[in-house]
């Protein structure tokens, strides 16, 4: 079994290309950076690993995804390699299935603000532990069963 989820933030805005023929594709090449679970000494280190991501998953990236945008990914490893100069070159992808947002656009938008260090307020509603309060005496029907 070749399955991969990884959840980072896109290290710069996707690069994305169309390919050649009567039905293009979009192509779409990102570089996720994702916290390693432990520190060594201290520092917070990060594995930066690249995705590619084709059709409409490519065209989705394109329009939405930015820089510093905290995404998850779900796909699969494919390793490749190609000669330049002389000097053959190893590859290692993520060949993107699936991809959506990790958070909130509020919280990619303060998040990707480096000089604002501090996060939004609360809404009022809002309980600490991020579900809203619902008022009582709320007499509507629940939408589901």
């Amino acid at each position: 079994m070749n399955k991969v989820i990884l959840m980072g933030r896109l290290t710069r805005d996707p690069e994305v290309r169309y390919s050649q023929g009567e039905q293009s594709t979009a192509v779409a090449r990102y570089t996720l950076a994702v916290d390693r679970r432990f520190k060594r000494d201290g520092d917070q280190s990060a594995d930066f690993i690249q995705c590619v991501a084709f059709g409409r998953s490519g065209e989705f990236a394109e329009k939405y995804f930015h820089k510093g945008t905290k995404i998850v990914v779900e796909g699969r490893i494919q390793t490749g390699s190609y000669e330049r100069d002389g000097q053959r070159i190893y590859t290692t992808d993520v060949v993107v299935e699936q991809q959506e947002f990790a958070e909130s656009k509020a919280a990619s938008d303060n998040n990707s603000n480096y000089h604002a260090q501090q996060s939004a307020p609360a809404p009022s509603s809002a309980v600490g532990d991020g579900f809203m309060n619902i008022p009582d005496g709320l007499d509507e029907e629940l939408p589901f069963n």
